[in-house]
């Protein structure tokens, strides 16, 4: 669950921001103050075609209830550093969020969680709000400064995900009770490295995403922000049904490959009549972040 460097999509974004983008988020940011961080932010690239299935139309791939099937199994039910055979993850107790600000830019940061904390809530209807202590969290989200980002790592995540901040822009891990269900989590997010490449944004997004339950990292999925290899900064219309999927009430805890394929048939193929499907790329960009960035 780490963003990765992306240099070419940084260098990318940097020359071919869009006019309409840069005044957009120019006469937003001055009421927020945060033009500077703001203009920086990455956008999307052009989409190509998903491998997983290779006799997919380029259009829309992604809806095929196949692909949509594979891409739960993929970024669900496996890790993004072991092979092992995971059951489904989830919180059923409610998501209570702390942020810790090692850094400036503390309205810019809070604002950022807030909109895409209430983005998840919407989409996936579980209980998740932001609180004003430590105590009463069980999600810990450390904006941090990269001179500080391996011993944050170490503090809060231990010598194992330490080991794999090299290379990662941000992290983020969860912890499980016996159910499969997720008790804790933490985020870290090292500022100055994000902005360097372009991916504040996504770093917020991704792993407070991932954090939710979909921890692998996937060149296989696209279009999607669990794929390194695009530049997918906000949620795209297939996260929004892997999410939606994740928290149907027919989708449980502990539920192991086998368990979930009924359900996620069931669940696509009415999705598919009522428009759900088809409607998912227009739906998800409803989300606050979207506006915010000219969208």
């Amino acid at each position: 669950m780490q963003k990765r460097f992306k240099a070419s999509t940084y260098y990318f974004n940097r020359l071919m921001l869009p006019v309409r983008l840069r005044r957009f988020g120019r006469s937003l940011c001055m009421s927020l103050g945060l033009c500077l961080s703001l203009l920086a932010l990455p956008l999307y690239a052009a989409q190509t075609q998903p491998v997983l299935i290779s006799t997919l139309t380029p259009v829309a791939d992604w809806k095929n209830l196949t692909y949509i099937t594979q891409a739960f199994s993929e970024i669900a039910l496996k890790n993004e550093y072991d092979v092992a055979k995971h059951k489904v993850r989830k919180w059923r107790i409610p998501v209570r969020v702390f942020v810790e600000h090692q850094v400036g830019d503390r309205a810019l940061h809070t604002q950022l969680v807030r909109m895409h904390l209430a983005h998840l809530a919407e989409i996936t209807d579980h209980d998740i709000q932001l609180v004003d202590t430590l105590l009463d969290a069980n999600l810990h989200l450390v904006f941090t400064r990269q001179s500080q980002w391996e011993s944050e790592v170490m503090r809060l995540m231990g010598p194992s995900s330490a080991k794999n901040v090299h290379g990662s822009v941000c992290m983020g891990k969860f912890a499980l009770n016996a159910k499969s269900e997720i008790e804790r989590a933490w985020v870290i997010i090292p500022v100055d490295q994000a902005q360097m490449h372009g991916k504040l944004v996504a770093c917020v997004v991704e792993e407070i995403t991932q954090v939710l339950g979909l921890p692998n990292d996937s060149e296989k999925v696209f279009p999607s922000i669990f794929n390194d290899k695009t530049p997918q900064d906000l949620l795209t219309g297939l996260d929004f049904i892997l999410l939606k999927l994740l928290y149907n009430p027919s989708i449980r805890a502990g539920m192991t490959a086998a368990e979930v394929k009924a359900p996620l048939q069931i669940l696509l193929e009415q999705w598919q009549r009522d428009g759900t499907l088809i409607h998912a790329d227009k739906t998800v960009r409803q989300g606050q972040l979207y506006p915010l960035l000219g969208y």
